[in-house]
């Protein structure tokens, strides 16, 4: 559909920016917090680039007030940040940690003193290690009842300051990487594990989003989920088909379960061939068919272009790219099912990451289409090369061109419409890119730190930071 006029944001939209704890605060041993997976595994050798870690990050934890300070001069309408469980919980239960629950009341405090909405994610990877050594993590089910009491003492502590509240990120992400791949922590490769710890965190989804509805009235909640729309690389059939078969797996997986309390049945009956599916208890589909959420939570990055894969290929795993060296990811597939292809048409960044604003629109349309709930954009934005220069100056004209395509999508969105709540980019700050270090920089604010754990971790405003500034008091009418 093509305009001569788009309709507006409406006047609430909230224009905001996004972190994750273990990416931003450092401090990963101060005032009693616990260890996560992330601080075990990311010294592992070989585990993250040059061997990077959060023990620093870039000091949220000690310069939040700045950080808060350069949102307030942003414009940011929201903050969208996560709770570290370890800081909460050393143990991941048992005795609260009252110096964590007061970082987090402080920097809520913080964000409604100068007029930003804090949205609050609950889990973003992060999980206390102490959970892992006693039962495996989410490979049990005892994390069902672990995970809620930790969702409600936040809900009971930041009742009345926090409104929006995502429980997991990129579900998809965490439990495939961390039992499929195995390139994050516990960094297994069984398929049958990471299908049945994929149900429980699931359970575990809809468990909390239960407490929410008993504790917070005037709230909104739901998990975020990384999601990359699939296309087709050519009309023949049996490219649709792959397509279609990427959509079902990679996507319905999840966010029919979300949202429709049920796993889609094609995907099932493959699973139940390769005996593949999770263990169903009694009860289990009654109490996710009550986790509805309120919003999707919508990270968005890239789509993904498939094509039909032979029973007899040799594509499978495939290759990341941790490096930023452009072209050194590979295709990846499963026989008989699909292959990823690169899409002619995109341009790429140096992370072999299509560059796609058009998707985003299909994304949120798609999304709009067969789930028919509210969307909120968690995440969207470039990881790039960043050069700080004279007069510390940063000209990243690449990302202010990546985000302005991105907004000018979410406006012809809304005037297809789709019911967007808001569009959080990733990130404010630059910060840690888990398995990529520090030079894959997202930030308006460039932060003075590199590999090599060196750096004053000064903050400086990039060019992007003055463009994004003029789109929200602008109200995104100015791009």
């Amino acid at each position: 559909m093509k305009y001569d006029k788009l309709d507006s944001f409406d006047k609430n939209f909230l224009w905001g920016s996004a972190s994750a704890a273990y990416q931003v605060e450092g401090a990963f041993d101060k005032d009693g917090k616990g260890k996560s997976v992330w601080d075990i595994y990311s010294k592992i050798e070989g585990t993250t680039f040059k061997g990077t870690n959060g023990d620093v990050a870039v000091d949220h934890y000690n310069r939040y007030k700045e950080d808060v300070a350069l949102m307030k001069e942003l414009g940011l309408k929201a903050y969208r940040f996560s709770i570290s469980w370890a800081r909460i919980f050393p143990k991941g239960k048992g005795e609260i940690n009252k110096k964590g629950l007061e970082f987090y009341s402080n920097l809520i405090d913080e964000l409604i003193k100068n007029n930003i909405e804090p949205i609050v994610t609950i889990y973003h990877w992060d999980l206390p290690q102490a959970l892992m050594d006693e039962y495996g993590g989410w490979e049990s089910r005892s994390i069902i009842e672990d995970f809620n009491n930790y969702c409600i003492t936040l809900f009971k502590e930041f009742k009345g300051r926090v409104k929006y509240w995502v429980t997991l990120n990129e579900q998809n992400i965490f439990i495939n990487f961390g039992y499929g791949i195995g390139m994050h922590p516990p960094g297994v490769k069984d398929l049958k594990r990471m299908y049945e710890a994929n149900h429980i965190a699931n359970l575990a989804n809809a468990k909390a989003i239960c407490s929410f509805r008993e504790i917070i009235k005037d709230g909104m909640i739901g998990p975020s989920f990384a999601y990359s729309p699939s296309y087709y690389n050519s009309p023949n059939p049996e490219d649709v088909l792959a397509g279609e078969n990427a959509e079902d797996m990679n996507s319905g997986w999840w966010l029919d379960v979300y949202c429709n309390g049920r796993y889609p049945k094609l995907t099932w009956k493959y699973l139940e061939r390769k005996e593949l599916t999770p263990k169903i208890e009694k009860g289990d589909f009654e109490l996710l068919k009550l986790g509805k959420p309120d919003f999707i939570g919508l990270n968005y990055y890239q789509t993904t272009t498939f094509e039909e894969n032979s029973l007899d290929s040799n594509i499978t795993e495939g290759n990341f790219n941790n490096s930023g060296k452009k072209g050194s990811s590979k295709d990846s597939g499963i026989p008989g099912v699909y292959k990823t292809i690169k899409n002619s048409f995109l341009e790429t960044t140096d992370w072999d990451w299509t560059i796609d604003p058009e998707g985003l629109r299909i994304a949120l349309r798609r999304l709009t289409s067969k789930y028919n709930l509210p969307i909120l954009i968690t995440e969207n934005g470039l990881g790039a090369f960043d050069k700080i220069e004279d007069s510390n100056k940063i000209h990243d004209e690449y990302r202010i061109d990546y985000l302005k395509a991105h907004v000018k999508a979410c406006k012809e969105a809304i005037t297809d419409g789709v019911e967007l709540l808001g569009y959080c980019t990733w990130s404010f700050t630059d910060l840690l890119s888990w398995l990529n270090g520090y030079q894959k920089r997202y930030g308006f604010v460039y932060v003075d730190r590199d590999e090599n754990e060196g750096g004053t971790l000064n903050r400086y405003k990039k060019d992007s930071f003055y463009w994004y500034k003029n789109v929200i008091e602008t109200n995104g009418e100015d791009i």
